[in-house]
């Protein structure tokens, strides 16, 4: 449904209730800019989803009266958490005081309200159903992580997986591999070449923010690795295996042990897809993988500009020339290649971010853009890498729209594609 006027401001009382203050339409932020957001880009907030206070911070709406921007001085600003599929659009519009918080690492997409319902700026950039919250039943996935402990009553990795990953932080991933379906992860690097400003699984003791989660504390084996992997390329449906998780470092660094899986897994299955999701690192190891067997490859990134990607990846011993030589050489070995795109609105949309987006998918022949919500405190991501101006945007949909004109056969998505989607009917809702 379009609607059609603005909606209104939300916020928080601090006290975990949320109010709309109907003096006020809701903005979006775009770079450091509150903006207003066009009637046709708010859509409700899907299944899933949910929202949040910012302590600290006013919202910034748009006085219903005069047409001003002003602040909301009742309580505190309101984010939404939009849901695996979906893309943000707009960040949250806020003016943060002195004494702020920095905030976790969530996405803050914009937030608003209107004739009873929540609604959101954002396009569903997937049809894939894999990590819809309605699809975890909490009892069977328990039953299938007591079914495969007792399966695999020695390996590390399942263990890993079923109390860190599944029981503790939820990761839908790891619930699918418990239930025995689509994409199975599979940790192996405890060690990182990169210090990412937003790293999920490591921060110093020193920085203002946590990490979300603890990283994998040793190496698995090849054995460790093929044991429960080949069963799931022999019986999930549309069935990948994963090397690279938010719960691990740079799985390139061990790249000999992944190697030797591939092979041994390939010994005993030829089904599905094996992806791997890095930094692209090390050109070098990504040949000898593909070598061995590998199929595709998923490489994270906040930018396709060098002067924005290397202050928040902060790299050890590699460059970001060594990425884009990595896209290519998965691409010469016939397989696929994605991009893991960190979207923030006003930097994402720069024109400057755009042209060297282009550049990327043509040096490259990428083959899919995975248009990723980036999670992270927008002002303190924006201090750490030192943008004081994000110079001409164009909205986040309108350079959607003109990448997917320029280049029809490149696919958007939010997921790592299953071989059948690769193969067949890429836009297919395979998971249903």
């Amino acid at each position: 449904m379009i609607l059609a006027e603005s909606p209104y401001l939300l916020y928080s009382d601090g006290e975990g209730n949320i109010f709309e203050d109907l003096s006020l339409y809701a903005t979006g932020r775009t770079g450091w800019d509150a903006v207003p957001v066009p009637e046709d880009e708010w859509i409700e907030i899907p299944e899933g989803g949910s929202l949040y206070e910012l302590p600290g911070r006013r919202g910034i709406g748009i006085d219903v009266k005069t047409g001003d921007m002003r602040l909301c001085e009742k309580g505190w600003a309101v984010a939404a958490f939009i849901p695996p599929a979906h893309t943000g659009l707009y960040i949250a519009a806020y003016e943060t005081m002195a004494d702020a918080p920095t905030l976790p690492l969530f996405c803050y997409t914009a937030a608003s309200w209107f004739n009873g319902k929540f609604y959101v700026p954002a396009v569903r950039i997937e049809n894939d159903i894999r990590q819809e919250s309605e699809g975890f039943d909490t009892a069977k996935i328990e039953t299938g992580v007591t079914k495969l402990l007792a399966a695999y009553p020695h390996n590390r990795l399942v263990k890993h997986l079923a109390e860190n990953c599944c029981l503790t932080y939820h990761c839908p991933a790891a619930r699918n591999f418990f239930l025995g379906r689509w994409e199975c992860p599979i940790p192996s690097s405890p060690a990182c070449n990169a210090n990412c400003v937003g790293c999920i699984s490591f921060q110093p003791e020193e920085e203002t923010i946590v990490s979300t989660q603890d990283r994998l504390t040793f190496k698995p084996t090849a054995e460790e690795i093929v044991e429960f992997t080949v069963p799931h390329l022999e019986s999930a449906p549309f069935p990948i295996v994963s090397f690279g998780q938010g719960c691990e470092g740079e799985p390139l660094l061990m790249w000999e042990t992944i190697r030797e899986s591939i092979k041994e897994i390939r010994k005993h299955t030829i089904k599905g897809s094996i992806n791997i999701n890095t930094n692209g690192s090390k050109p070098d190891a990504v040949k000898a993988l593909c070598e061995a067997g590998l199929n595709s490859m998923r490489v994270s990134t906040n930018s396709a500009r060098e002067k924005i990607y290397t202050p928040y990846y902060r790299p050890n011993n590699y460059k970001f020339e060594d990425i884009i030589e990595s896209l290519k050489v998965v691409r010469s070995f016939g397989g696929w290649t994605s991009i893991n795109y960190f979207v923030f609105p006003g930097m994402t949309d720069s024109v400057e971010e755009y042209e060297a987006l282009r550049k990327l998918i043509r040096e490259t022949d990428l083959c899919m853009i995975q248009w990723r919500n980036f999670n992270i405190d927008p002002d303190w991501y924006m201090g750490k890498i030192g943008v004081a101006e994000t110079g001409e945007c164009m909205g986040i949909k309108q350079m959607m729209e003109l990448i997917h004109e320029e280049f029809p056969n490149l696919k958007f998505g939010y997921f790592n594609p299953s071989m059948e989607r690769i193969k067949g009917n890429f836009e297919a809702d395979f998971a249903h």
